[in-house]
């Protein structure tokens, strides 16, 4: 049973950093890819970015490219999301996923951490 544990969350004013980990267990993911998403209030779920396990292949929305970083740690099997010069508009809860390199879908996902960025 995959299982994603998000940790590293926050209150923070803006323009300060943070960095969320993701520890993953359950399964090896080398063919994986894992994301981070998030959810603001009263808005849908969105992607963040992502990173495939093996390549370290990564992408981003728009809207964090040059301020965020994911990453991994294969000996650790966890992710990270460096967050830098944050934004009250990156308020929201983040969370993390996992879904396999042939499918479009995310399948696990975690319980998710509340990231907080004051003005």
């Amino acid at each position: 049973q995959v299982q994603l544990v998000e940790s590293g969350g926050g209150l923070v004013q803006a323009g300060g950093s943070l960095r969320l980990s993701c520890a993953a267990s359950g399964r090896t993911f080398s063919s994986y890819v894992m994301g981070w998403f998030r959810q603001a209030p009263g808005k849908e779920r969105e992607f963040v970015a992502e990173i495939i396990w093996s390549s370290l292949r990564t992408y981003y929305t728009d809207s964090v490219k040059g301020r965020f970083t994911i990453s991994r740690d294969s000996a650790k099997n966890t992710v990270y999301l460096q967050m830098n010069s944050l934004k009250p508009e990156d308020t929201a809860v983040y969370y993390c996923a996992a879904r396999s390199v042939v499918v479009a879908d995310y399948r696990y996902w975690g319980q998710g951490t509340q990231v907080t960025v004051s003005s």
